[in-house]
């Protein structure tokens, strides 16, 4: 047989756009799942599920000689924003995106978020602006001009910046046209797209994996799951499981568009026909090798801001959170490297356990509050960010997902009909917990670190070598756990907390290489002025005096405390 090349072309846009009649119109062969087969799609009409529907043409001269053909499988997401999820979802198998826009109305909130899963899913994208039969013929050229530079200008600054960009009418005068309407421009969309299709890097080796977005029974064959393969490879006979229902099934058959094959690899779109279950428990998710996937409870991720996101990302708060084929409310703890490390390469799918992590209240970018570090910084200039930033997920229940996935945060509550972005943050799964007790096996070995700042006052000398202290802790603090911690005189001087000096909170500090003489006066000073004061015979001259010299004497107490350290232990450098 010719050999066949598969690419997963992805057709993404806003609702309405058009792009079911786009997709209709491209392909050739529907697959199974394709052209709003679902029930309330149809009724609603609008996507709700991925459709597939595939298109073959002739091997283009930049794939390789000889015969064979490439076959585009359109995968039609949806585009009604509360089904984001689901776009997510395709755009993890997806080689090349279509990205189409209403030529009457332009970019709009989905198509923007449609840009951004693309960057960060996709490597090569195509614009389609559809609906141009709805242009007045006369002004048809120059409004489709006007757009197409609009959307230059807009992609600019993206990946996709200098992308094709066509124009056509899917389906002329509308879904209640008659069927002989010709489409207009769609010859020219597919030789574009051939001219796009590539050899995407496809890898046989390493675990199985498979997105299911079908599942139906035949009688007397078993269970057939369709999808496509995101990982690794399969064959007749192998057993593969179902982590959702907990079991392991063997294929028997599989067919890719049609035909029995015994083999199908990384990228391609195959129905596996397994030993009979009741195809309502799996409608989509996740079948693999078995025991290849891992559930887990929390995760670290290496993670980027998605800057056309609005706010900053604060720790704590709670975000969806998409994995794999799930998506989970989570919460999230942002921390960087330790700031020596700032600039350190960047670990590339690996986290490394014995390093130090500084906690950071919120994810570091140029507009963050915490970077802007008061108006020091700003005479330096540029703001310190670190190269690479991490984040804590704790899931409120627990995903089933490979193991290093591409992870995506979103705000997916924040109202529909905003003209916002709701996609927070991507990045990637570095490393999971699959223990309940996380808290306590997993996260004390996540080295995360708080800075810790107190300031106090010298009260007065006690001698040469000692000065007593004050304002530094409540009266309530037990200072026997402080005892032995260095501190700093704002007047130059190191010392160590010796213990507590009475009742109210006061503390005795050791000066080990002795005060210096003009502190000593400084304090004697003080204390001088203080006992005069007390005899109420302060005159306004005094007062003057009083300010210039007796500048009370800080000290500083600075040390770090694990975040997931249970003896919250003090430690300094």
């Amino acid at each position: 047989a010719p050999r066949v090349l598969n690419v997963n072309v992805g057709v993404l846009g806003h609702i309405d756009s058009g792009k079911t009649a786009l997709a209709r119109a491209l392909s050739t062969t529907g697959s199974t799942a394709a052209f709003d087969r679902a029930p309330q799609s149809r009724a609603r009409g609008i996507t709700l599920d991925l459709g597939f529907s595939c298109l073959r043409t002739a091997l283009p001269p930049q794939l390789g000689p000889g015969p064979g053909e490439l076959q585009l499988t359109l995968v039609d997401c949806p585009g009604h924003a509360s089904l984001i999820r689901t776009i997510i979802g395709g755009a993890q198998i997806i080689d090349l995106m279509m990205l189409v826009i209403d030529v009457t109305k332009g970019m709009q909130t989905q198509s923007a978020e449609c840009l951004v899963i693309g960057q960060i899913a996709c490597q090569r994208m195509v614009v389609v602006l559809n609906k141009i039969d709805l242009l007045p013929e006369g002004k048809r050229q120059s409004a489709i001009e006007k757009m197409t530079k609009k959307m230059q200008k807009t992609l600019e600054n993206t990946k996709f910046s200098g992308c094709p960009i066509v124009a056509v009418a899917a389906k002329p005068g509308g879904p209640e046209a008659p069927e002989s309407e010709n489409p207009l421009g769609v010859s020219e969309l597919i030789e574009v797209l051939k001219s796009q299709a590539y050899l995407p890097s496809r890898d046989p080796s390493g675990p199985f994996l498979m997105a299911v977005d079908h599942c139906f029974s035949i009688k007397g064959q078993g269970t057939v799951m369709t999808g496509t393969i995101l990982s690794g490879s399969v064959s007749l006979g192998d057993n593969v499981e179902i982590p959702a229902l907990k079991v392991t099934k063997k294929v028997k058959s599989m067919q890719m568009f049609h035909t029995p094959v015994t083999y199908a690899m990384q990228g391609d779109r195959v129905g596996i026909c397994v030993t009979q279950f009741d195809p309502k428990l799996l409608e989509r998710g996740l079948i693999c090798t078995p025991e290849s996937l891992h559930t887990i409870h929390a995760a670290i991720i290496s993670l980027k801001k998605i800057q056309y996101f609005r706010g900053a990302l604060q720790t704590k708060a709670k975000f969806h959170i998409t994995v794999g084929h799930e998506t989970v409310m989570g919460r999230v703890m942002f921390f960087s490297p330790a700031p020596a490390d700032f600039n350190e390469e960047i670990q590339e799918n690996a986290f490394d356990f014995d390093k130090d992590y500084l906690y950071q209240e919120e994810y570091l970018s140029k507009d963050s509050n915490s970077s802007k570090g008061g108006k020091e910084n700003e005479q330096a200039g540029e703001v310190q960010l670190p190269r690479q930033q991490w984040a804590l997920l704790e899931f409120e229940k627990p995903v089933t997902c490979p193991k290093l996935c591409l992870v995506i945060g979103s705000k997916l509550d924040t109202d529909i009909h905003a003209n916002t972005c709701r996609l927070a943050f991507h990045g990637v799964l570095l490393q999971g917990t699959e223990d309940k007790n996380y808290t306590e096996t997993f996260l004390p070995k996540l080295k995360v670190y708080k800075l810790k700042h107190k300031e106090g006052q010298v009260e007065r000398v006690m001698d040469d070598y000692s000065v007593i202290g004050r304002s530094l802790f409540k009266k309530e603090t037990n200072i026997q756990v402080f005892v032995g911690l260095k501190v700093k005189l704002s007047t130059g001087e190191d010392g160590i907390i010796d213990g507590g000096f009475g009742q109210s909170g006061k503390f005795k500090i050791r000066i080990p290489d002795g005060l210096k003489p003009e502190t000593k006066t400084l304090l004697t000073v003080a204390s001088k002025k203080k006992s005069k004061a007390g005899k109420g015979d302060t005159t306004k001259e005094e007062e003057n005096s009083k300010n210039d010299s007796a500048q009370p004497i800080t000290i500083s107490l600075l040390f770090k405390r694990y975040v997931f350290d249970t003896q919250k232990k003090m430690i300094q450098s």
